[in-house]
């Protein structure tokens, strides 16, 4: 299949697909107890001229289907709404967190890839004792869940021995990136030990393949036999991981900001929920599910360029 066909097909696919998530999004906030009013009037009398002045500014009384059209004119146009909460527009509260937030996932993203695939390469190659330190590690990452994994890091490096802050997003990039790092690390920890075993399966893998049998038999030194043909063998693999990898870290963070009370989206999105702040609520959930989809497109695309034996878009060996 020609690759701009491929990417215009699903790129269709993804509007249509967003497009039914943004009716699923947009009604299931009005199934959830309560309303804007009942929230914005909290501790106040409910004043008819009140109400019908909340009716009127977020079209309450207007029947679910016009509200729903008119709330995806207006994301057509970039406006998500006001924050019933901040009492602002969603897309400035979005403009000023998501950049903490997309820095923070691509901390964690760099660490996993890192770590994740050196202790997978390790473990496969060098096998016995290591294979087995990598195995046993793996699992406890593999089974520390990211808010333990948090609050563990924040009671020892934060608290005890205070080499990091224990909370906020810090001020310019290099102070970002400082208090950014057990953020990063609590949200990469499980990842690690699931790309480590990826990895090394793949390998194992790989390494039993006739191809590499030929290549040692002709003398190719081992390095490159790692490096060329068992490597690169086991990166569709491991590239396939690699966009859950992305999805999780993207669910997890919310998870992670809330503990280190990092300023981002996934605090937003924890406090919008709690607050019944519905037009936040649904600009962020729309926005995870367009970022998943993206990164399911990338892997994709990639897959074939990495590994050609794959068929585009199926991400098996093309029969």
């Amino acid at each position: 299949m020609n690759l701009l066909k491929f990417a215009a097909r699903r790129v269709a696919e993804m509007s249509a697909t967003l497009l039914v998530a943004s009716f699923v999004v947009f009604g299931a906030m009005y199934l959830a107890p309560g309303s804007p009013a009942s929230f914005l009037l909290t501790g106040r009398s409910a004043s008819p001229e009140a109400l019908a002045a909340i009716n009127a500014q977020y079209h309450l009384d207007d029947p679910f289907a016009v509200r729903y059209l008119h709330w995806l004119g207006d994301l057509a146009q970039g406006d998500f709404g006001r924050s019933l909460t901040y009492r602002t527009d969603v897309s400035g509260l979005l403009a000023d967190r998501l950049p903490t937030t997309l820095l923070l996932i691509a901390m964690a993203l760099t660490v996993v890839v890192a770590a994740g695939l050196f202790l997978g390469r390790i473990a496969a190659v060098r096998g016995g004792a290591t294979d087995t330190a990598v195995l046993i590690s793996t699992t406890i990452a593999v089974g520390t869940p990211s808010f333990v994994a948090a609050v563990l890091l924040q009671g020892l490096f934060a608290v005890k021995l205070g080499w990091f802050p224990s909370s906020g997003s810090g001020d310019g990039f290099l102070d970002t990136l400082w208090h950014l790092t057990l953020p990063a690390v609590a949200l990469a920890l499980y990842l690690i030990g699931m790309l480590a075993r990826v990895t090394r399966s793949a390998m194992l893998e790989a390494l039993d393949g006739e191809h590499v049998t030929v290549a040692r038999s002709r003398g190719v030194p081992e390095r490159h036999v790692i490096r060329r043909h068992v490597m690169r063998n086991a990166l569709g693999t491991v590239l396939t991981t690699g966009g859950l990898i992305v999805s999780t870290l993207l669910v997890c963070t919310i998870l992670v900001e809330t503990a280190f009370g990092v300023g981002g989206i996934g605090q937003l999105l924890e406090l919008a929920t709690s607050t019944k702040d519905f037009p936040t609520v649904q600009a962020i959930s729309l926005i995870i599910v367009a970022l998943f989809m993206v990164v399911n497109l990338v892997v994709d695309l990639l897959l074939p360029v990495i590994d050609p034996r794959i068929a585009l878009g199926t991400r098996r060996s093309a029969a």
